[in-house]
């Protein structure tokens, strides 16, 4: 009976588990994708296309995207991809055009303040699932 009953709970905790791991998975992507969302198109280092999605700003007549200050796979590829060709390709709103970049970490805190505006609720979830805002990057694009 012992067994038994240390089983079910094994059993009923590791289902809790997976039910709340799967429930916080389900509200990122929920909070990532319900607002505009543009589409990153970087080289792998085998030469293969990557799609990235992710959030976009409008400000004083750039657009901008962010990364954290620990960096992320995104921003590698692209910083590979503008070394080896010098531009990176963005869709937004079903159109493509050739961009390059530059970081600007001095505008950090007011784009971070835009962006909290922009995504709500969703940039405050996903900001305590990746360690804050805190010190990330703001990129701006430039068109070509």
């Amino acid at each position: 009976m012992g067994d038994d009953l240390l089983r079910t709970i094994v059993k009923s905790g590791a289902l809790g588990t997976i039910s709340v791991f799967a429930v916080i998975f389900l509200l990122y992507r929920f909070a990532a994708e319900r607002v505009e969302v543009i589409e990153l198109h970087t080289y792998s280092e085998v030469n293969e296309i990557v799609t990235t999605r992710l959030w976009i700003l409008d400000f004083e007549g750039f657009q901008y995207f962010r990364v954290g200050s620990d960096g992320s796979g995104w921003y590698d590829r692209l910083q590979n991809t503008l070394v080896k060709q010098g531009y990176f390709e963005m869709t937004r709103d079903g159109k493509s055009a050739r961009y390059r970049s530059e970081n600007r970490p001095e505008k950090s805190i007011e784009i971070n303040q835009l962006m909290s505006a922009k995504y709500g609720w969703g940039d405050a979830f996903i900001g305590m699932l990746t360690g804050g805002r805190f010190g990330s990057i703001p990129i701006q694009l430039i068109p070509l």
